[in-house]
């Protein structure tokens, strides 16, 4: 089976795990502050702040911006459930929008949420790896008032602007579960350039004067993530070169992938869209292509929450499905995706 994804480590990684465990030091020691300081450098801020995953990142910034029992945060109906799950967990109400062209959360009808609902904040998700409309969304954040947190869980080195993702909005929020560009097995990260806003997260995840969580990482993972994010720019240039290929490959059979103007789109997924999805991901599996659905929901259908129309997403769920497009697929197994793809829908199998 050629897989959808696959984490791969190198001598560099092992010794520095080797390293870590004959220190004695394997939790708040150096590779741990040496992340820290080179995520926020690479994404363009002052701060980052290491945790457990990218849920609690996501639950840690809105509790920062002060989001509590009956505040509205406002967020995209595609996206892995973990976006909407942190907002019931910081006790906001979330309430959900339709996606545009992209996937991504629709300024357009955001600005009609934002008049009917007020939210405290609107977490926009950067999916599949393509940056969400960031120059509109900060527009309407200034002329309404409400923070912005990117859910960057997908993307990163993604850029829109000439600015990396996790660098526009007041905070992003990433994940380094072991499928994503940066892979440290589990793990997330919150990154602002604001000093107040950077202050009251280091109280959600430091015991001191506030109650507080230990949702810290281990040195061995702040290893293998800074190891992994030296080497983020040239994965992420093999993985579009590998989405290039398919685009020209699938246009003429499928609805391909669309990259924003003036951004760059780092494809953690590459996703096709077809109206006989479920036969083609089971023809594909059935070949030895790991074929995935992401995602087979929308958000306000699995939470029953607040939801303005949703047409352009309800019609994406049924249709969009992803194919492998990690940096270490050989020549061979991306000419035998394209093959295999190809024959599927060229070949009478499936009627559309």
């Amino acid at each position: 089976m050629i897989r959808i994804t696959e984490p791969r480590f190198s001598e560099e990684e092992k010794e520095a795990v080797l390293n870590i465990l004959e220190s004695g030091q394997i939790t708040r020691g150096e590779w741990t502050g040496r992340f820290s300081r080179e995520f926020a450098r690479y994404v363009g801020v002052k701060h980052c702040f290491t945790v457990c995953s990218g849920t609690t990142a996501l639950f840690v910034a809105l509790k920062a911006l002060g989001v509590d029992r009956g505040d509205r945060v406002v967020v995209p109906a595609m996206s892995f459930m973990a976006t909407i799950d942190a907002v019931y967990l910081a006790g906001g109400e979330p309430v959900v929008v339709d996606v545009d062209r992209f996937y991504t959360m629709d300024p357009n009808q955001l600005e009609d949420a934002v008049k009917r609902y007020r939210p405290k904040v609107v977490v926009p998700v950067h999916l599949y790896g393509c940056m969400a409309d960031m120059e509109a969304i900060m527009y309407l954040s200034e002329k309404y008032g409400f923070y912005v947190v990117e859910d960057s869980a997908q993307a990163h080195g993604a850029e829109y602007g000439g600015r990396k993702a996790g660098s526009w909005g007041h905070v992003g929020v990433f994940s380094f579960y072991a499928s994503k560009n940066v892979p440290m097995g589990e793990g997330g990260a919150i990154t602002t350039d604001d000093d107040r806003i950077a202050e009251r997260v280091r109280k959600w995840i430091d015991f001191g004067d506030h109650p507080a969580f230990n949702f810290r990482i281990t040195e061995f993972q702040a290893a293998i993530g800074t190891i992994q994010l030296r080497k983020l720019d040239e994965r992420n240039s093999r993985r579009r070169s590998i989405a290039e290929f398919y685009t020209r490959s699938f246009s003429d059979y499928f609805d391909v992938p669309l990259e924003r103007d003036n951004s760059l789109h780092v494809y953690h997924l590459y996703t096709l869209r077809h109206a006989e999805r479920d036969r083609i991901v089971e023809e594909l599996r059935s070949s030895g292509v790991d074929a995935r659905v992401y995602y087979p929901y929308l958000l306000h259908e699995i939470r029953g929450s607040e939801h303005l129309p949703t047409p352009r997403a309800e019609t994406f769920r049924k249709e969009v499905f992803s194919i492998p497009v990690h940096p270490y697929l050989t020549e061979e197994e991306i000419s035998f995706v394209v093959e295999t793809l190809t024959e599927i829908v060229s070949s009478g199998k499936i009627i559309s």
